[in-house]
């Protein structure tokens, strides 16, 4: 009998093989553990695609014989072991029938283990002995579109010693699976999760490329869009053709009684452009959930089809080497009436069972939260309470961005940093991401409470970071644009590149010195740092960006540009990156397990942080301010414990210091940053 009603199950289901005879010590709910051929799950590629080629005796290239697949299915029964409880214990929180549902999923992942191939399984035994590798000092993220880094996925090959000569370590490759046609909201309308999009390549160009990195050290980073899929995508195709089984992988209602009871509750995303949550169709001849776009339609979670359906996407794509899936729009995947129908416990329940299978199938994959959420709710997508270390491995520190952004607009530490005290700790197997920009707009994510604890209203601040970044603030030197500006409650959001935001196109003499100072709280502050492309040379914004008609209603193009080969730095902002990058490289404070301690401002405009490592400790001045500001030396002792000296430049931080009027002073020059440890 089928695991799920009809009405549930994924399309074309095929009639199992008989199951796998149980393994010595099986455990969970139907006490077997599936054997390494899959326990009888038709794969949705031809089975063995991934496969390493056999020998004469049957076993993969590369093993010892007929011992290996023996081998094989041990280490998966261990994993099975390992983490089936975890699994069942985050369906139970969703589905009804955790056990079943757990069984039909660990068959599934036994399946697409089977399939992967040598190479991944030795990733997989490397990253197990090293599960800390994402978290390393030496680890640097890039993220670019593919078409406009580099034309596309061959030319991306191509660029991989340009990566590796900036020390990257970590590609995110923005959405490049198969999207509708037109206006795809940048590639977040997919059409296809199993095809790449055309002009970039196939999927074995996806696969080359994959190996083409993993040899040179680099993981690559994959947008995968949980929310919503294009209004063309073969569900709902099949959905719009009258399949009730497909209708039921959307939120669809007859008429706009229920939509109207949910948009009482919920925010919009893009109101200049599609405002509501609901459009009517006239195919399903009723109104389906659609939160971002129209053609985005988001899919139902409640389904454990829908689960199903992305698990195997995502080991699937596991198996042609991608080694970091970006969960976009994670915050919105559970919907609940009377709520915004964000940040919901259901979330983090079904994050923790795609990590389960991921652990299971492909260990050396990772997680990464795309939740641009408030402070409150950001640290629940690292884990807490009993999902503490088993969700997402990664998570954007938006409100770290946010701050940087704040403090250099107001040159004052204290609202960052009461903010940023708040945070509670993550788990030490998990990783901020720290960036200063990225594809997407700047949202305020700033929130009230904070304001009023540093004497600030919290809707007129975030207005003022607004105007500010726009150019439109008396004394400014940001050049971004507005984006989505919403008359009712006021917020707006800026576009614009980093070089643009920190003055470089205003002609501001602190420029420079201003980007350098992002990069460097970017890269001292702790987690994974990722660069957006370009800011490594100051690229401007393209003010071509609406030539395109299909980005012409969409300003965050502005900050999208083409990658201008060869690639020039006027400013000699790339080799004092490198520096940053390889003086990071050799400091374990900054590995991510170490908690970072946000401090006090030691005066209104420095930015300061304590790392405490078994080897000593770190401590980041940054001066957000164009003025230099003084510091105490004799505190800054204290903090590390011994002579401070600058890891940056290598100076002892007591040599040419003022003394200043008590005699202990230290200056920051404008916008310098230290990273100190004792001598």
């Amino acid at each position: 009998m089928p695991l799920l009603p009809r009405r549930h199950r994924p399309p074309t289901p095929a009639a199992p093989p008989a199951a796998a005879a149980p393994a010595p010590g099986g455990v969970g709910g139907s006490g077997r553990v599936p054997d390494a051929s899959g326990g009888g799950h038709e794969p949705s590629r031809p089975a063995g695609r991934h496969a390493g080629p056999a020998t004469e005796e049957g076993a993969p290239r590369g093993t010892t014989g007929p011992a290996a697949p023996d081998l094989r299915a041990e280490v998966l029964a261990a994993r099975v072991e390992r983490w089936r409880p975890d699994l069942v214990e985050a369906l139970a929180e969703v589905y009804p029938d955790p056990e079943g549902l757990a069984d039909d999923l660990v068959a599934l992942a036994a399946q697409r283990y089977a399939e992967r191939s040598d190479e991944l399984h030795h990733l997989d035994l490397r990253r197990s002995l090293a599960p800390d590798w994402f978290q390393r000092p030496e680890m640097l993220g890039y993220a670019a579109y593919a078409d406009r880094f580099a034309g596309d996925l061959a030319g991306v090959a191509e660029r991989i010693d340009y990566l590796r000569d900036l020390g990257v370590t970590y590609l995110h490759l923005m959405p490049l699976l198969e999207p509708r046609p037109g206006d795809s909201d940048g590639g977040y309308a997919v059409q296809s999760y199993r095809r790449v999009r055309s002009d970039l390549g196939t999927t074995e160009d996806l696969a080359a490329l994959t190996a083409r990195l993993r040899a040179s050290g680099i993981s690559l980073c994959l947008d995968l869009v949980l929310n919503h899929v294009a209004r063309e995508h073969e569900w709902a195709e099949r959905a719009r053709a009258g399949d009730p089984a497909y209708r039921d992988y959307f939120y669809v209602h007859p008429d706009r009684s229920v939509p109207d009871a949910f948009e009482q509750t919920l925010p919009e995303v893009f109101p200049d452009f599609a405002p509501g949550s609901f459009s009517f169709d006239a195919d399903l001849d009723g109104w389906v959930m659609t939160t971002f776009n129209t053609f985005q339609w988001d899919v139902n979670w409640s389904n454990p089809a829908v689960l199903r359906e992305y698990a195997d996407i995502i080991m699937t794509l596991a198996n042609d080497g991608v080694e970091v899936f970006r969960l976009d729009a994670i915050a919105f995947l559970w919907k609940q009436l009377g709520t915004t129908c964000q940040n919901l416990p259901q979330v983090h329940a079904l994050t923790q069972a795609l990590r389960v299978l991921g652990r299971i199938a492909c260990p050396a994959v990772v997680f990464k939260a795309e939740a641009i959420v408030g402070p409150d709710d950001l640290p629940a997508y690292l884990g807490q309470g009993r999902h503490h270390g088993k969700v997402s491995d990664l998570a954007y520190h938006n409100a770290l961005m946010v701050h940087v952004w704040s403090m250099l607009a107001t040159k004052d530490a204290g609202l960052a940093s009461r903010a940023l005290q708040r945070l509670p700790a993550t788990p030490a197997s998990t990783s901020w991401v720290t960036y200063a920009r990225c594809h997407d707009d700047i949202g305020w994510a700033i929130d009230d409470a904070d304001a009023a604890a540093a004497g600030l209203d919290g809707h007129l601040h975030r207005r003022f970071l607004s105007q500010f970044h726009a150019g439109d603030f008396p004394g400014s030197w940001a050049r971004g644009l507005v984006f989505q500006d919403n008359p009712r409650t006021g917020d707006q959001r800026i576009s614009g590149s980093l070089a643009s935001l920190a003055g470089l196109e205003a002609g501001d003499p602190h420029a420079v010195d201003r980007i350098l100072a992002v990069h460097a709280v970017v890269l001292g502050f702790g987690g994974l740092p990722v660069l957006w492309m370009g800011d490594e040379v100051g690229l401007l914004n393209d003010h071509d960006w609406d030539a395109n008609p299909a980005h012409a209603a969409d300003n965050r193009w502005v900050h999208r540009p083409v990658m201008p080969w060869p690639v020039e730095d006027p400013h000699g902002l790339r080799g004092r990156l490198r520096h940053l990058v390889g003086v990071r490289r050799d400091l374990p404070h900054l590995h991510a397990g170490v908690p970072t301690e946000v401090l006090d401002p030691p005066v209104s405009g420095v930015f300061a942080t304590r790392r405490v490592h078994p080897l000593g400790a770190m401590v980041m001045l940054a001066n957000v301010t164009p003025e230099p500001q003084w510091v105490s030396r004799g505190r800054l002792t204290s903090l590390v414990g011994g002579p401070p000296v600058d890891r940056i430049t290598g100076r002892a931080l007591g040599e040419g210091a003022d003394p200043g009027a008590d005699g202990d002073g230290l200056a920051l020059a404008p916008y310098e940053v230290l990273w100190v440890c004792a001598g």
